[in-house]
């Protein structure tokens, strides 16, 4: 549970995951060395110091308070305050001294007022105002005395060098390591993006770089691609062949059938031919995949739809456009689109008397919704439906058309080379099928 909560804040890209990777146990290091040096090594050097200090202040408040009068006193603060570097005046001319709490930043200052206290007894107040003076009024026999010395004395000399120094060779090595590792990410994202355009039917450039693993990836991308396109090319002049070898006997029975005559077993071997012509050239068409060969271009895809739109319309089908003019090149293989569209709109036609296609411009996705009130097709039927050679006759009458059920398989076929999706499903504006064609921008 609680490591569901954090993924959620955590970054999601290769390079924001390796970054914190790299960055948070610096911070961690300087955070925990930052707090160990200041709440125990700063303290205690200061606390020790701080004592030798306490020393020489007793020793100074036990001679004044051993003099026998005003006059010895102040004869004996002045010689041995000059002695110990501290400036002494008996009786204190400023008594309004207050035991003023130290600066919030001042971590030495708390710990050299708990120090003082606790070990001089006849401390009436310090003040750390000035943070190079320690500025302490002590009760004698002989009144107050004021006592101020250089600060230096009992804290460390520039303690925050270290922490700056600290700050500033961290910031140096994060600069450091995320230079390294963006050089080392670079080829990881080339290499994703060149898996990406393959996806979508585009071939970019690519060449193995970075680290030995990353190369070795690359490499087997591009043979992965080498073999997928040599079978492409493969399947083109297998069916090149096999085109050329059906059509020609079938050209023949079909004119030697013509020539027998016009008996009414001649015309249904005639049918039996034309149904072999029709479903050699869809097996061909879905086979062939002509979207394969066509190069990829910027295509605006509300003047794209409409115009096949207007050409199902100029056909006799009774389909309308929906939605708003949306402005946003995309990279398309127009062919295979328009192909495919048309196959949604002939499907719809065959089983529906309404068409609707709406349009759909989103940031990474192009959605193009066609909707029919047809009978529609079962959920459970669905998945069935998207596979070659699928009669669906329960649900979609087949006697109203001529389909060889490749309709929908070749549009999901030319989804998924754009790097996109079909989906089926019921239309709520006309009751009938839903299909959405979803394609990667």
């Amino acid at each position: 549970m609680i490591f569901d909560f954090i993924k959620r804040f955590l970054p999601r890209g290769l390079y924001g995951r390796a970054a914190l990777i790299l960055i948070l146990p610096i911070v961690t290091i300087q955070l925990v060395v930052s707090i160990t040096f200041i709440q125990r090594h700063y303290e205690d050097v200061t606390r020790q110091m701080t004592r030798n200090v306490v020393l020489e202040v007793a020793l100074l408040a036990e001679r004044v308070g051993g003099a026998s009068d005003i006059a010895s006193a102040q004869k004996v603060a002045a010689e041995l305050g000059q002695s110990l570097a501290m400036t002494v005046v008996l009786p204190a001319e400023n008594t309004d001294v207050t035991a003023a709490p130290p600066a919030r930043f001042d971590f030495s200052g708390r710990v050299i007022v708990a120090t003082l206290h606790s070990y001089l007894s006849d401390l009436v107040a310090v003040e750390l105002s000035n943070t190079r003076r320690v500025h302490m009024i002590l009760k004698t026999p002989h009144g107050l005395m004021d006592m101020n010395f250089d600060r230096r004395r009992v804290s460390a000399t520039n303690p925050h060098q270290l922490l700056v120094l600290m700050v500033v060779t961290g910031v140096l090595m994060t600069l450091i390591a995320v230079l390294f590792l963006r050089n080392q990410l670079r080829p990881i994202r080339r290499l994703s993006r060149a898996a990406e355009a393959f996806g979508k039917g585009r071939v970019v450039p690519y060449k193995p770089a970075g680290a030995i693993e990353v190369r070795a990836a690359g490499n087997a991308f591009l043979d992965m691609r080498a073999r997928i396109e040599r079978q492409i090319e493969q399947r083109m002049l297998l069916l090149s062949g096999v085109s050329h070898d059906l059509r020609t006997p079938l050209t023949r029975l079909k004119l030697g059938l013509s020539l027998l005559g016009d008996d009414t077993e001649l015309q249904a071997l005639g049918r039996d031919i034309d149904e072999m012509q029709r479903l050699l050239d869809a097996f061909l068409a879905y086979v062939r995949d002509e979207a394969v060969d066509e190069a990829p271009q910027m295509v605006d895809p509300w003047p794209f739809v409409q115009s096949i739109v207007e050409d199902s319309q100029r056909a006799g089908h009774n389909v309308s456009l929906n939605g708003v003019p949306e402005q946003g090149p995309t990279m398309l293989r127009a062919g295979a689109i328009r192909r495919a569209v048309d196959n949604l709109i002939n499907n719809a036609s065959r089983y529906g008397s309404r068409i609707n296609v709406s349009l759909n411009v989103l940031s990474r996705s192009l959605r193009i919704v066609v909707e029919d009130n047809g009978p529609g097709i079962a959920e459970e039927r669905r998945e069935e439906a998207l596979q070659p050679f699928t009669r669906l006759d329960p649900s979609r009458n087949q006697d109203q058309g001529s389909g060889v059920g490749l309709g929908l398989a070749i549009t999901a076929d030319i989804a998924r080379q754009h790097g996109g999706t079909l989906r089926l499903g019921v239309s709520e504006s006309l009751g009938g099928l839903k299909a959405e064609l979803i394609l990667a921008r």
